[in-house]
């Protein structure tokens, strides 16, 4: 039933992208990898590093850094407090722009099974946000909250998934919980929802390739973006 859950909301998503009149449409492409090290049966740590183009792959548009530390509750619970450093870069008339912005978030994690040896992942996550000044834009604080879902099939029937072929499933939306007047004056902020292929190397490393739709809801407008997204993920450790 999760994992159903979570096909619905993917699907919920590519429909609005296929029936809203979007005023913008975007074809960028991300590349992505997420790391997770413990070091005891309680400490651990986090970091991820993505890279995202503009429009047709005409420039590196984002980058994103986000370390962070972790608590696990046990095996299937864990805390992490964080930090974003995002440089967002951008192009108009006048010429190049530049703006960078700060978080610190708050997140609380959920890892389940769902029949033989699939994986679900809940993730909550409470985010501080400091955009910076631009030359049209004033300094902006605000807070958003994030819940993330993601489902990891694996092609095989094995009880414990070591290596293999692999499907992810994903979706992730976004909610503005103070100052959405400065943000984009919506409580909905924006909503991801992703498909993937996957093989697993070993139990630390995954590789994996897909198709990401982010649906960017602005004042008076939306931007559909059409992502294809390669991804590797690796988790060191106990």
């Amino acid at each position: 039933m999760k994992l159903k859950a979570i096909g619905i909301l993917c699907a919920v998503q590519l429909s609005i992208a296929g029936f809203a009149q979007a005023q913008t449409n975007e074809l960028t492409t991300w590349g992505a990898w997420f790391h997770t090290q413990k070091f005891n049966d309680h400490w651990g740590a986090a970091f991820d590093a993505q890279f995202r183009s503009a429009h047709h792959a005409d420039y590196l548009r984002n980058v994103l850094l986000r370390p962070s530390a972790s608590y696990y509750f046990n095996k299937n619970k864990r805390a992490d407090l964080g930090y974003a450093y995002i440089a967002t870069n951008g192009r108009n008339a006048s010429g190049k722009t530049f703006r960078p912005e700060h978080r610190i978030f708050e997140q609380f994690i959920i890892s389940q099974k769902a029949g033989i040896n699939t994986a679900i992942t809940h993730r909550f996550r409470l985010e501080q946000r400091f955009q910076g000044q631009t030359a049209t834009q004033p300094d902006v604080f605000s807070q958003r909250f994030r819940y993330f879902v993601r489902g990891v099939i694996p092609l095989n029937n094995k009880p414990v998934f070591t290596q293999g072929t692999f499907v992810a499933l994903q979706n992730e939306a976004f909610a503005n919980v103070q100052n959405k007047d400065k943000v984009n004056k919506h409580t909905l902020d924006q909503n991801r929802a992703y498909a993937a292929f996957g093989y697993r190397l070993n139990k630390m490393i995954d590789v994996e390739a897909g198709y990401l739709n982010q649906y960017i809801k602005q004042a008076e407008a939306y931007t559909i973006n059409h992502v294809m997204q390669v991804a590797l993920y690796t988790r060191f450790g106990k």
